[in-house]
């Protein structure tokens, strides 16, 4: 079954009982058993042995420790614990109260997010989950559900990041086109002139800030946005109270107190910051070979040991501060057991979507849809526009833009240099933009859960929540890859691409009854 169209299954059954279910552990669980049972030839016996076998490769691969994803699941605890420190020592009340000195409407605490995941640009984890402790004392105090900051936080982070050249992503990109540029014999431009020259033909991304800001000057609260909203500024609830799989509520769990202050919450996010940013130079420096500049570190930086360092670095400073802090307050145990317990549906969720992945992968399910795609028989003027689409599914199905943009970079670029060598950069451009679009819309991306980890948002809630927003920016997207592919522009389909954003988003505030607002 791997390679053929039965390797779709898991992917599509999944996202299917996501939909009608909202469950996303039962869910993933299912896709994985369905999948291992494929793998085996529906032997019960050898596809539970698969399953703990993914399962145990998640911690330990090839009789070493897998340091990747131990480093990651222990930055998510560390993350946790450090936002109890800042809960507990009264800092992000403090935070609060200064925030709602100076930050006065809804309008601005949406800004408070949106503007710090362009700022922080070095990596899409980073990003979301630093953001979200930031920013999370301001919309809560301004009634912003934890859905409406997920989308500011996610719609942000990739769409940066993907663009900057000056980051994870942007290193690991430009080294693949240059491997690409050298298997063709494309001596026009290097690589990193090439990655500059595609910035604007990702439209979708522009599409997704554009809307983000929209969002937050006109309030576009649409489809299930709008229940949540409705329900913060009426209620209170921040969050689906229905749902169990919430992280981070940590303000009832610890003793009252006005002690707090502002460098509670500042100090550990600055440590954080600082310890995860060097790090990441250290490393990338200590792993590049010969003279190291700054696209060469970024390429070889190790983030996750970066981001672990970095969480370390932030619970000391946290604890620090916290015990010099006068009674009345929380033991230190507790702390920690409040912070721990805070991130485990994170972590739940994170292990068994790493799990799919790889039933996934294993299925070959990427390489089959690349396949159907490169057989296909098309106008080339549409090539953009099917590379988008594709690139999009394939990031929904499989979780993952990094491995859409290893399977299908390549693949757009040498059809597009065969074809008409005048659309690689848009055809390789369209491979980003779809790839973050499908993982704006998947419930098993690593992305879409750390923003709502970081949001402290229930996370298939995020994910529908965000929905009607991405698909929003994919159809003016869309358009505008239609435009390029046929005029052969660079701006009039991004400026054609934005306009469709701004007509859709003011039809959007014409005609959708807003909810009652204070500000």
């Amino acid at each position: 079954m791997e390679g053929t169209i039965y390797s779709l299954i898991p992917a599509v059954l999944m996202l299917v009982l996501v939909l009608l279910t909202r469950k996303v552990i039962l869910s993933l669980g299912i896709g994985i058993i369905i999948g291992a049972f494929m793998l085996t030839q529906m032997d019960i016996g050898a596809g539970l042995a698969l399953i703990w076998s993914i399962f145990a490769n998640i911690f330990v691969s090839e009789g070493s420790l897998n340091m990747g994803s131990i480093y990651l699941l222990s930055f998510l605890f560390l993350l946790g614990v450090t936002t109890a420190f800042m809960t507990a020592s009264g800092g992000s009340k403090a935070f609060g109260r200064w925030a709602v000195e100076r930050i006065r409407t809804r309008k601005g605490a949406g800004l408070v997010p949106s503007l710090l995941g362009i700022v922080i640009f070095i990596d899409d984890y980073f990003n979301a989950l630093a953001v979200g402790q930031v920013a999370r004392p301001v919309t809560d105090r301004h009634h912003l559900s934890r859905a409406k900051l997920a989308y500011y936080i996610d719609s942000t982070s990739a769409p940066i990041t993907v663009i900057s050249p000056i980051s994870s992503w942007g290193a690991y990109i430009i080294g693949t086109i240059g491997s690409i540029l050298a298997a063709n014999e494309i001596t026009k431009y290097q690589a990193f002139e090439a990655f500059v020259l595609m910035i604007p033909s990702n439209l979708y991304v522009f599409a997704a800030l554009l809307l983000v800001f929209l969002t937050i000057y006109l309030r576009l609260d649409i489809g299930p946005m709008k229940v949540h909203e409705q329900r913060a500024l009426e209620t209170g609830e921040l969050n689906n109270p229905e749902k169990g799989d919430v992280p981070g509520d940590l303000n009832d769990e610890f003793k009252d107190h006005d002690n707090g202050k502002i460098s509670h919450l500042i100090w550990p996010i600055v440590a954080l910051v600082a310890g995860t940013v060097v790090t990441m130079i250290l490393t990338g420096i200590r792993n590049t070979e010969g003279s190291a500049d700054i696209l060469s570190i970024f390429a070889n930086t190790n983030v996750n040991i970066s981001l672990f360092i970095g969480g370390v670095i932030s619970v000391l400073v946290g604890f620090v501060l916290y015990v010099s802090q006068p009674a009345p307050k929380s033991g230190i145990a507790v702390v920690f057991g409040h912070g721990v317990k805070a991130m485990l549906p994170a972590i739940y969720i994170l292990i068994f979507a790493w799990m799919i992945g790889d039933i996934i992968g294993q299925l070959q399910t990427g390489e089959f849809l690349a396949q159907q795609f490169s057989q296909a028989d098309f106008n080339m003027a549409y090539l953009p526009l099917i590379i988008f689409l594709l690139s999009g599914f394939m990031a929904l199905s499989t979780g993952t833009s990094w491995g859409t943009f290893g399977i299908m970079l390549p693949i757009a670029g040498e059809i597009a240099a065969v074809s008409d060598p005048a659309l690689l950069l848009p055809a390789l451009s369209a491979v980003l933009a779809g790839s973050v679009f499908g993982d704006h819309c998947s419930p098993i991306s690593d992305t879409t859960i750390l923003s709502s980890t970081g949001a402290g948002s229930n996370h298939i809630d995020h994910v529908m929540t965000q929905l009607p927003y991405a698909l929003i920016a994919a159809i003016a997207a869309s358009i505008g890859y239609i435009i390029l592919g046929l005029s052969g522009s660079v701006w009039l389909p991004l400026l054609l691409t934005l306009v469709i954003v701004v007509v859709i988003a003011l039809s959007i505030h014409k005609f959708n009854p807003k909810i009652s607002s204070k500000s």
